[in-house]
């Protein structure tokens, strides 16, 4: 019997969730029609070869920042959009804190999506954010659709930052539990806002404004204490958390502990703390900079082993834009975050699968499926599995490469990982079944992504 398929992509490495296997995929109507050995197809359908290639489930990266509305000069979301796509990203969550005004009631929503619609080349989804004085507008916001909230315990400093400024341990915990009432989740940056402020105006009294003096200035101690805080209001409140960009091992032990205890909670760290140190923060100057800053290389270590030992449930990239001129000079000044949305994937799975052996269903689990089913976006996204969306990374995992400062699709081309050498590439980029992206030619014109909202909504449909 001969199948009608929109497109088969034939022969690939299929990463599925608990095994890697050749497998032709079958594509009708932008989802995932059939998985077999040899399927039929007649002889007009259009065909993909894929058979020296991986296939990954496209990333769903949780952790963006395009800055839109007003600050589309830093990145927006044609070109955040285009770089994820290049890097094998099909779904995003874009955070509430950098755009004006910032995400925290409902008329900013509606001027956010705005911005976005018809210039994303990939499906996205929005935080809401949690700030003094909203917690009255969170219903609103759930209501209208989005992912979750994100929180600050330390001061996020930046455009808009009069609005989005950290919470205060009263909103944290009023806010935790109309969060819990609503079913959503709290994404927290966590550091001590009492710790980081105090050394870093001691550091500057006494003239150290050096990466490491930068570094001393937000250790390890003042994430372990805000993770701590917070999960202890979690405990009260019955609020669901999710920590990002934890940088230690020390803080995903806590939560891991927490876990133990029945607390529902999830924890993310980012591919520039697996990579880069304190000694390339040194060497690099302030593109390597973000916050919480990189670690020791013996910290490394240990995260790579609590990734190792399943710690670890989600890797996002924290892409965190902006013009070349703000990563430049002293480091207390210089624009804290990393431009690395588009290297992610090839990040993850060259240092952690080629380099250190990470089994690829447990790279694609932290990259996909654990961001898809937190906030609400599985089982239409996150895995390659029957009736999910067409979403793939097509990998050439021999195909090595220095990535140069014109590979990158951001507004501005600076990242930490220019000159680095990477010994996989990205080939081709599919969303719901059409090709966003292949090596050699680009992106698509066509912004096709679609926004999708909490899958958990009532009355609202998912996507639109």
């Amino acid at each position: 019997m001969t199948n009608q398929f929109d497109l088969v992509i034939r022969k690939g490495t299929v990463v599925l969730r608990e095994e890697v296997r050749q497998l032709d995929i079958g594509i009708q109507g932008g989802k995932i029609a059939a998985l077999g050995e040899n399927l039929a197809y007649s002889e007009d359908t259009p065909v993909y070869d894929a058979e020296h290639l991986h296939i990954m489930p496209g990333m769903v990266d949780a952790h963006v920042h395009f800055n839109e509305p007003a600050l589309g000069h830093w990145e927006g979301f044609a070109t955040g959009s285009a770089a994820l796509a290049a890097g094998g990203c099909t779904t995003y969550i874009d955070m509430p804190l950098n755009g004006v005004p910032p995400t925290v009631r409902l008329s900013a929503l509606k001027r956010k999506l705005e911005a976005a619609e018809g210039h994303s080349l990939v499906d996205y989804a929005l935080w809401g954010g949690l700030v003094p004085g909203n917690v009255g507008n969170l219903q609103e916001l759930a209501e209208a659709g989005v992912i979750g909230f994100k929180a600050f315990m330390s001061c996020p400093g930046g455009e808009g930052a009069d609005i989005f400024t950290e919470v205060d341990d009263l909103t944290l915990h009023e806010g935790m539990k109309e969060i819990a009432r609503l079913g959503l989740v709290l994404a927290l940056h966590a550091e001590s806002e009492e710790i980081v402020s105090k050394l870093a105006a001691q550091a500057l009294a006494e003239g150290r404004r050096g990466a490491m003096d930068f570094v001393a200035t937000r250790p390890i101690a003042a994430e372990l204490e805000a993770v701590n805080r917070a999960l202890f209001y979690a405990e009260e409140t019955g609020c669901k958390l999710h920590f990002v960009h934890i940088s230690s091992a020390e803080a995903v032990q806590a939560i891991t502990e927490a876990k133990a205890k029945g607390l529902d909670v999830t924890v993310e760290t980012c591919p520039h703390y697996l990579v880069l140190t304190s000694t390339d923060l040194e060497r690099l100057g302030p593109v390597a900079k973000c916050a919480p800053p990189l670690r020791t290389s013996q910290d490394q270590v240990q995260l790579w082993a609590a990734l190792a030992s399943g710690q670890l449930d989600i890797l996002a990239s924290d892409h965190s834009p902006c013009p070349a001129h703000m990563k430049q000079g002293d480091f207390f000044e210089a624009w804290g975050g990393i431009s690395g949305a588009q290297s992610s994937l090839e990040l993850m799975l060259d240092e952690g699968h080629l380099r250190r052996e990470v089994p690829l269903p447990m790279i694609s689990r932290m990259l996909s499926l654990e961001p898809a089913k937190r906030f609400g976006l599985h089982p239409r996204k996150g895995e390659i599995a029957l009736g999910a969306d067409a979403d793939f990374a097509l990998v050439d995992m021999k195909l090595s490469y220095s990535l140069q400062g014109s590979d990158l699709f951001y507004r501005h081309k600076h990242s930490p990982y220019v000159g680095k050498e990477f010994g996989c590439r990205v080939k081709a980029t599919y969303l719901r079944g059409t090709k966003v992206y292949e090596l050699g030619e680009g992106v698509v014109e066509k912004a096709d992504g679609i926004w999708l909202r909490h899958a958990a909504v009532i009355g609202g449909e998912e996507g639109g």
